[in-house]
């Protein structure tokens, strides 16, 4: 039987249309924050405690803005628009650096797969979308 991972993330929108971003610490790429949900977690909740434990920005969940599969390694990532409620940001573990970046930044700075994440949230006329990519590229859906 196949498995999966589950992974969530936020893409966290200020007031003046800027986007939390992380430089993860292990790759040195930029990406929303984010990380595998727990056995025992709401999705939503899980993308509160991971954008809290990589940003230390404290977020309320407004909607699902998408899916997206990484059919390679298995991982379906579930993305949440959220906007920030309290905390200053700083780096963890996990992040080099924390920023607050324009769209233009995200979609420059981040890898194709993470900067459609960004636009699918900031697009609210739409419904959830649903994506696969192969860890670097996104492809074409079935």
């Amino acid at each position: 039987m196949p498995l999966h991972s589950v992974s969530v993330a936020g893409v966290v929108v200020r007031d003046d249309g800027r986007v939390l971003a992380i430089r993860r610490a292990d790759n040195g790429t930029w990406e929303p924050p984010g990380g595998v949900l727990e056995l025992d977690e709401r999705p939503e909740d899980g993308a509160v405690r991971e954008v809290l434990e990589e940003t230390g920005v404290r977020v309320s969940v407004e909607r699902l803005t998408g899916v997206y599969k990484n059919m390679s390694r298995g991982i379906v990532a579930l993305v949440f628009l959220c906007r920030p409620v309290d905390g200053v940001e700083r780096t963890s573990n996990e992040s080099t650096a924390v920023e607050w970046l324009t769209p233009e930044e995200a979609e420059k700075w981040m890898g194709e797969v993470y900067a459609v994440r960004v636009l699918d949230a900031l697009d609210a006329a739409s419904a959830p979308h649903v994506r696969v990519h192969d860890g670097r590229h996104l492809l074409e859906s079935a």
